[in-house]
């Protein structure tokens, strides 16, 4: 019996992977990809595949599926539950019911829980299990959110979660777990580099199917909650709806400085893309500092409105087009361009320019300190007596800071750059970023972080 070939496509900024089954005839399944199917196309190619089969566990919160571009474009079959109302066409599948894949064979169990109509996907080669598809049920170490579809679901929800678990953990120990929510996505995936697992790996490490019975395991679940960007709370239903199919790739359109200058006027939003360092020595007064880096969708997100055009700055060597996927991949399609010529034909018109004060760890003045990591991070090791906003939170929370010279730090200067121009943009002054995290204050200093939220 020849090996199933699975290939996880990673999506290191959104911590999420989807995958690319090989089903050995020249067509290929995926399970779980976003609109942005330059991976999953690029692997597709490379083997000679067709993707004949686009398979969703559940309507994402987290990204735009690419389900329905592939339809429109390749002719590929969606599979999704038949109980989550989406209006498009595609294979509405029950509990118990199975796709014959020409070989391979998928099995639909319905595992409600991280949303209303979720279901896992068992993969077969004749009547033995693979693997299994859990998308946002069973993760490594742990299991995906309750309260991305309404607060007063959330515990409902984690009940559900906890029975779908068990019935997850009752396949055969061998058979791999291939969950889409991995480290650093905001579904509540633990830490850590693992992304694949076996069941019988979870039964033995993940504390959640260790827990004593339902009640421990809905309080373990939601005490694990963090933030999540607002975005969140709209993509389920664009995914339900069925989104928009795309003529072509999305690019950045270029805008004179002249035209720029009249967007500002009348309401857009200006983001600068680039490297932290460059946006300190130079940016547009009032420029929002988003570094194009995996994460820059989810704080695109998190920190600006899709209601509101928005204008790029970017470096020379960055890559246009990864900017624009970004932004597509979460829904956003209110990027109206980016300035031509970046800073440089900001300069030529001899336009306004602010900066920024980058200081190293050995020049933190602890009693001045904001902390703008999440709240998790904060609470694992930060300078003693810095005080704690997130990031996500801060633009609502601007005046409850003192007018005072800041430094405002984050684990490595990404997001304190981002906070810092939103302080800015809010009237603050006497603003300084810390090159690099606690970590790094502590080596330099020999001081001892203080733990505890």
């Amino acid at each position: 019996m020849a090996e199933v070939e699975v290939v996880p496509l990673i999506d290191e900024g959104l911590g999420n992977s989807a995958y690319l089954v090989d089903l050995g005839d020249g067509r290929a399944l995926v399970v779980d990809v976003s609109l942005d199917l330059r991976m999953a196309r690029r692997v597709a190619r490379g083997r000679g595949l067709t993707v004949a089969f686009a398979a969703d566990t559940h309507l994402h919160a987290d990204f735009v599926s690419g389900t329905r571009q592939l339809a429109a474009t390749e002719g590929t079959r969606i599979l999704a539950s038949a109980t989550g109302g989406r209006e498009f066409p595609h294979t509405g599948l029950h509990d118990g019911e199975e796709v014959d894949l020409g070989g391979l064979r998928l099995r639909t169990l319905a595992t409600p829980g991280h949303t209303h109509e979720h279901v896992s996907f068992l993969l077969l080669d004749g009547d033995r299990p693979v693997g299994v598809f859990t998308g946002g049920s069973l993760l490594v170490g742990s299991a995906a959110r309750t309260d991305l579809v309404a607060p007063d679901q959330t515990e409902a929800l984690a009940r559900q979660q906890y029975a779908s678990l068990r019935r997850l953990a009752a396949v055969p120990d061998e058979v791999a777990v291939w969950p889409t929510h991995g480290a650093g996505s905001f579904c509540s995936a633990p830490p850590g580099t693992e992304r694949t697992s076996t069941i019988g790996r979870e039964k033995s490490t993940n504390p959640l199917l260790r827990v004593a019975d339902e009640d421990a395991f809905v309080t373990t679940l939601m005490d694990s909650l963090g933030t999540f960007p607002p975005y969140f709370l709209r993509l389920a239903e664009v995914n339900r709806h069925g989104p928009a199919v795309l003529d072509e790739d999305p690019a950045l359109a270029p805008l004179g400085v002249g035209e720029v200058r009249s967007m500002l006027a009348d309401g857009a939003e200006l983001v600068d893309a680039r490297p932290v360092a460059d946006f300190a020595a130079a940016h547009v007064p009032g420029a929002l500092s988003i570094p194009l880096r995996p994460a820059f969708a989810s704080w695109l997100g998190w920190l600006t409105s899709q209601d509101r055009p928005l204008v790029i700055v970017r470096g020379d060597d960055q890559d246009p087009a990864e900017i624009a996927w970004q932004a597509t991949k979460i829904g956003y399609r209110n990027i109206a361009g980016e300035v031509a010529g970046g800073m440089d034909a900001w300069f030529a018109e001899r336009q306004p320019i602010a900066s920024t004060r980058l200081v190293g760890p050995d020049q933190v003045d602890a009693g001045r300190v904001l902390d703008i990591r999440q709240t998790s991070e904060y609470a694992a090791g930060h300078i003693p007596g810095a005080r704690h906003i997130e990031l996500g939170d801060l633009p609502r929370r601007t005046d409850e800071l003192p007018r005072q010279p800041l430094m405002v730090m984050c684990g490595h200067g990404e997001r304190a750059m981002g906070a810092a121009s939103l302080l800015k943009r809010a009237g603050h002054r006497s603003l300084a970023v810390l090159r690099g995290g606690p970590d790094d204050w502590a080596r330099t200093t020999g001081e001892t972080l203080e733990t505890g939220a």
